[in-house]
């Protein structure tokens, strides 16, 4: 099992610390470092920023956002920077939900969200083996445009820039079993946002038909630290958010995967409190079991233990979120 560094996206301003974490995290041995996006700063401009100042780790989106660019856009931006990180990135798509898609996009969530998804690898696809002029007769993603209200008059083009790499690594995040199972056929890997090491039975039959060499990589919060309870408090004050305010009170996949995941009662409770205003008691009825499940968290002892849990399933890279050198180093150390 490999190890990465996730560093999320920005909050209120750009971190100081992201660009020393990643050069700490390449000394260390760690496989790959990843930059997010929701709805402030973008996953690209920062990891071309490492890029420039790391020279092996490779360089992963997690994820970059469907909604804010056409497919075509996101195979610039991926095949760019694949040359200039001398052939390091790895491309990370999400589909994001209605909340994000509608309300900051300003675009309607995809009726189909499978063929949506479909559509738009078939499209980077396309770009990245630059066989021919990208052309696809599809319900969201055609190439030349095709719609009613458009001049009739687009051209397929095929890029100027030949890419470094036609096989350049396409992850997707996903999280209903149906969208797991298609990641399998038409990607070369998975961004899981919850894995229980515990729990992988949830997610078996939708890895059943997964290639040789099929990356999954879930992102985990650790902390070295000797309070448990105490360094369990981010992980949950991040479920709290993602569970009850990222997404609609009817329609939530966060929600939905911690329910299919065996905590139906408790996410429901999570989004009520949440959506009533009420976000330090939504966090503190996090259960406990299921955020320990899902991060690393306690003495070196304890962690090494439960990583060896995640070792000896089927994750492939494990993106270690924080902040912490010292946890990173524990975690490499723990890993050889």
């Amino acid at each position: 099992m490999r190890l990465g560094l996730a560093l999320g996206y920005w909050g209120r301003g750009p971190s100081a610390d992201h660009v020393p974490l990643a050069q700490e995290a390449e000394r260390l041995g760690y496989d790959s470092v990843w930059t997010a996006e929701s709805w402030g700063s973008d996953v690209f401009t920062p990891l071309t920023w490492i890029a420039a100042r790391t020279s092996r780790i490779k360089l992963g989106t997690a994820v970059a956002q469907m909604a804010a660019r056409s497919p075509t856009t996101t195979a610039m931006h991926a095949l760019t920077l694949d040359h200039l990180s001398g052939g390091r990135m790895m491309l990370g798509l999400g589909l994001s939900g209605p909340q994000v898609v509608e309300g900051w996009y300003g675009r309607p969530f995809p009726k189909s969200p499978l063929t949506a998804t479909r559509e738009y690898v078939d499209v980077v696809r396309q770009v990245l083996r630059r066989e021919a002029p990208v052309e696809l007769d599809g319900r969201f993603h055609s190439h030349p445009y095709r719609g009613a209200d458009g001049t009739g008059l687009g051209k397929a083009l095929k890029p100027i820039t030949h890419p470094l790499r036609s096989q350049l690594p396409i992850l997707l995040g996903a999280e209903g079993p149906k969208n797991i199972a298609q990641t399998t056929r038409i990607a070369d890997g998975w961004l899981p946002l919850y894995w229980s090491p515990l729990r992988t039975d949830v997610y078996q039959a939708s890895l059943d038909a997964a290639p040789a060499g099929f990356l999954i990589a879930p992102m985990a919060q650790a902390k070295v630290c000797d309070d448990v309870a105490e360094g369990l408090l981010p992980v949950k004050a991040m479920l709290g958010f993602y569970i009850g305010g990222m997404g609609h009170a009817a329609r939530n996949f966060h929600a939905d995967l911690m329910a299919r995941m065996g905590f139906e009662e408790e996410a429901r409770r999570i989004q009520e409190l949440f959506l009533a205003g009420r976000r330090e008691e939504a966090v503190l009825a996090v259960p406990d079991t299921f955020a320990d499940e899902i991060s690393l968290v306690g003495p070196r002892e304890r962690i090494a233990e439960r990583l060896e849990l995640w070792r000896k399933g089927p994750v492939t890279d494990l993106l270690v979120l924080s902040p912490d050198p010292h946890t990173l180093r524990v975690l490499a150390e723990l890993n050889t």
